[in-house]
């Protein structure tokens, strides 16, 4: 599905609210086994999943470990959606509010590799990875289960969850990629942590084989992997290619399988400039679009001055011309996002829904100015701005037009640029001085965002708020079970951050994933799980 800004626009409005468009069914086909799927990835930080919130081990780790659940994938899933499906649990239920209990599959099998040399898995590798991810020191996703009271292996395969209070996204949680990785304690008690290579030891459809530190990772095909037949792909190669002419170069001669950007995409910019050229050159690549979960915000020091005056932070959204990000870097086509991006959009509140707050994300640098002085600051302020830029010439392109609007009402941003590494261990985590300019993690449900930025003492609060009607609201709709309360309740939540402004929010742009046309029954989606998306797909070259 090609599809033009004018067929975009037409789809829904996509500069003010986000439209989910599916990808091209495959045709029914026989599965074929074997090949090797090339892709451009990113090297990891380390390879330790409950110390590090960096896409580029999750990403990484997706191909070689399990979860409890999973999230469907494949060309019938819609983009933007993410319904939930057994990963090694076969079955599940919920007695009641605060019970869960898991079901696992028999045989599963840890890849061959010492300390575990294939042994089975079995409940207590559950229950030991589950109570390691909320116990380790440093885990910024341990909040993620935080309801958790106490887990337990009441027989071989099974495993029981108590948790303190209900807690609605439970399921939802244990199926993301961002949470409980299941890991051998072996593996743990052999290597201290997970972060050293060695390590990289799962149940999951592939296994590690070498890693080439900054150049690349090889995959290899799972053989005892526990779902008969899969996966069908022998082989994954995975380059660090940090160079955007080099990857753009290496996609147009055929090197990557699907879009070079995460996940699984290429950045409108690049396209413009390259699709003539990929008809020519590769004439079977596949395309589909959908709105992005991911938006760059400001984040800043609300617990002192002058951030702790919302006239200040009203300005700073106010100075910001939004639409003028969506015209340039996303070339016109972009959504606009209240505090749940546009991209989810049975959660995200529709502008015309959002209420007082609604008015501090149009430009307005008069009226910034105004509140600036007002707040006792007529000639503005210096801030330094932490950034990292992701190996991203959109998210450079973005910053700089932030830059500009900010000093048009007197606020200069002095950009404090860190290596991706020492960026995620300070700033990302709200340890810095200022402000920091980024993108936030595109979750998948709007618990995360909502709790992991707003909530009070939470690690990831990268603003450092502390308001307690609004950890009121948070708490109240993890514990409503009934789906349209329990959105209402989000929407409330929207209207109120919409007025405190605790983050300045920009633009999403909108995905083209893009994927080479011999590669079958694969359905691109939101997320890190790239092992996921790719489990079931096969080559037909």
């Amino acid at each position: 599905m090609r599809l033009s800004r004018r067929d975009l626009l037409a789809a829904g409005g996509l500069s003010l609210a986000g439209t989910v468009l599916a990808p091209r069914r495959a045709r029914a086909q026989a599965p074929r086994r074997g090949g090797t799927l090339s892709l451009r990835t990113w090297d990891p930080p380390h390879f330790d999943p409950f110390q590090t919130i960096s896409y580029k081990t999750h990403i990484a780790l997706s191909f070689t470990h399990s979860r409890l659940l999973k999230h469907k994938a494949g060309p019938q899933v819609a983009p933007g959606t993410f319904p939930v499906e057994g990963d090694l649990a076969e079955s599940w239920t919920q007695p009641n509010d605060t019970t869960y209990v898991f079901k696992l599959r028999r045989g599963v099998r840890w890849h061959n590799k010492p300390p575990v040399n294939g042994r089975e898995l079995t409940a207590d590798d559950v229950v030991f990875s589950v109570n390691h991810f909320l116990t380790v020191k440093g885990n910024a996703n341990a909040y993620m289960l935080r309801s958790v009271d106490k887990v337990e292996a009441t027989d071989k395969y099974t495993v029981k969850f108590t948790l303190r209070e209900p807690f609605a996204w439970f399921l939802d949680m244990v199926s993301n990629p961002h949470a409980v990785a299941i890991v051998a304690r072996e593996v743990v008690e052999k290597y201290g942590d997970l972060k050293k290579v060695e390590s990289v030891i799962g149940t999951g459809p592939w296994m590690l084989d070498a890693y080439r530190p900054n150049v690349g990772l090889s995959l290899v095909r799972h053989t005892a992997y526990f779902l008969a037949g899969l996966p069908y792909i022998d082989r994954i190669e995975m380059t660090v290619d940090e160079d955007n002419a080099s990857r753009m170069a290496a996609f147009l001669s055929g090197k990557y399988d699907i879009g070079w950007e995460f996940p699984g995409t290429i950045n409108r910019t690049d396209w413009v400039q390259i699709k003539d050229t990929l008809k020519q050159k590769r004439p079977r690549l596949q395309t589909t679009e959908f709105p992005s979960p991911v938006m760059s915000h400001i984040s800043m020091r609300t617990d002192q001055k002058p951030f702790s005056d919302p006239r200040v932070r009203h300005a700073m959204s106010l100075a910001i011309d939004r639409q003028a990000i969506i015209d340039s870097p996303f070339e016109g086509v972009g959504v606009m996002n209240p505090p749940v991006p546009a991209a989810l959009k049975e959660w995200s509140v529709p502008f015309d829904k959002l209420g007082e707050g609604a008015k501090y994300y149009r430009h307005d640098p008069t009226e910034a100015r105004r509140l600036l002085a007002a707040a006792g600051y007529p000639n503005g302020f210096p801030i330094s701005m932490c950034f990292t830029n992701y190996g991203s010439t959109l998210l450079v392109d973005i910053t700089q037009l932030v830059q500009k609007d900010l000093k048009v009402v007197g606020i200069d941003a002095r950009i404090d640029q860190k290596e991706y590494g020492a960026y995620i261990a300070t700033c990302f985590y709200g340890k810095f001085d200022s402000t920091t300019f980024g993108p936030q993690t595109g979750f998948l449900e709007p618990d995360n965002f909502l709790v992991g930025q707003y909530y009070p003492d939470e690690l990831k609060n990268q603003s450092h708020i502390n308001d307690p009607v609004v950890a009121d609201m948070l708490v109240r709709q993890r514990r409503t079970f009934d789906v349209a309360k329990r959105r209402e309740l989000i929407h409330d939540i929207q209207r109120y951050l919409a007025k405190q402004q605790y983050y300045v929010q920009m633009p999403s742009g909108v995905y083209i994933a893009v994927w080479e046309g011999a590669l079958k029954n694969y359905g691109p989606n939101m997320g890190y799980d790239y092992g996921g998306r790719l489990l079931a797909a096969w080559l037909d070259r």
